[in-house]
């Protein structure tokens, strides 16, 4: 779905995408494989919380938790970026990132830095559940990469286009998925202003760059980029920042568009190219340049039937890019 005309002509330009990973290279449907606690005490805490958040990690917590756990009543503050944040009987519980950890100073034991390390090497996605004086539970998810992901990233790569892949995960996910489908350039760890910043600094150095999300995270990054990329299946905020929606979420569209904008401005240059050699040489004759030579007057029903015949002439060179292989 193609927004503007601007973006279908700016799309041929195209020489660097960038792409989020939940929802946009991966399914967006990650699952929990593995959740350990420390203390299990606040699970009805754990589980409240990820039910007040649409984020697809927090439905993969709350559907892995199931029907064990109570809903309580507690507000639920998103702190971007980073994760959620709420209170319970004057106690704060925060779940997000592990980095986050550092930053609140919450005591990280050894068993808690083992289980990080392990999680990682099996390239989870990892969240922490905590209050303000330690970590209650460590949760590894994952997520598939979609069937079409690796095709659409070589792709671009057959174009020339430098492919980056910059996502709020960490590195060591990042890196595994990055790997999988054959992007070199990774950013992991990345807030909604980061992926601005590097978007901004590509464009400092001449690059039209397109940006590929789907989340309330990637709008500020959306808006930045050159050209606009939203997945059909992502959040509404996205959907309507964005020029470009991809109806279903397929990466491969994007080649499509892609190839749409070259087909689109060519036939364009066509259109003006034979638009202007016709009206040349019909507008001065018709104006009676011949006549001192040959006598030769244009009669004005001829004159009328072949400027709508210009007219035809384009719109059917236009018709045709239905017909064209994009």
């Amino acid at each position: 779905l193609i927004k503007n005309a601007e973006s279908l002509e700016l799309a041929k330009k195209i020489d660097t995408i960038i792409l989020d990973k939940t929802g946009t290279i991966t399914e967006g449907k990650p699952k929990v494989q593995e959740l350990i606690w420390l203390d299990n005490s606040a699970k009805d805490i754990l589980f409240t919380i990820e039910n007040n958040s649409h984020h697809p990690l927090a439905k993969s917590i709350t559907d892995f938790l199931g029907d064990e756990v109570n809903l309580l009543h507690l507000n639920v503050e998103d702190i971007s970026g980073k994760g959620l944040k709420s209170n319970y009987n004057n106690k704060n519980y925060y779940v997000g990132k592990v980095g986050w950890i550092d930053e609140l100073n919450i005591q990280k034991t050894n068993e808690v830095n083992q289980l990080i390390d392990s999680f990682s090497n099996k390239n989870y996605t990892i969240s922490f559940f905590g209050d303000d004086e330690k970590v209650l539970a460590l949760i590894g998810i994952s997520d598939q990469i979609k069937s079409t992901s690796i095709e659409a990233i070589q792709s671009f790569h057959e174009k020339g286009i430098e492919v980056w892949m910059v996502t709020g995960d960490n590195e060591f996910s990042g890196n595994a998925i990055a790997k999988q489908v054959g992007i070199d350039h990774v950013v992991a760890n990345a807030l909604p202003n980061d992926k601005m910043d590097i978007i901004k600094d590509l464009q400092k150095k001449g690059k039209v760059v397109a940006m590929v999300g789907d989340g309330i995270n990637d709008s500020a990054a959306l808006a930045q980029a050159d050209v606009s990329i939203a997945m059909g299946n992502g959040s509404d905020i996205a959907i309507d920042v964005a020029e470009i929606t991809l109806i279903g979420g397929d990466l491969t569209k994007i080649d499509h568009a892609i190839n749409l904008s070259k087909q689109t401005v060519k036939t364009i240059h066509q259109n003006l190219f034979w638009a202007f050699i016709y009206n040349i040489i019909g507008i001065p004759i018709a104006a009676g340049v011949l006549y001192p030579f040959n006598g030769f007057l244009l009669d004005p029903m001829l004159a009328g039937a072949a400027m709508a015949l210009s007219s035809v002439s384009v719109v059917t060179n236009s018709l045709f890019l239905k017909y064209k292989k994009i």
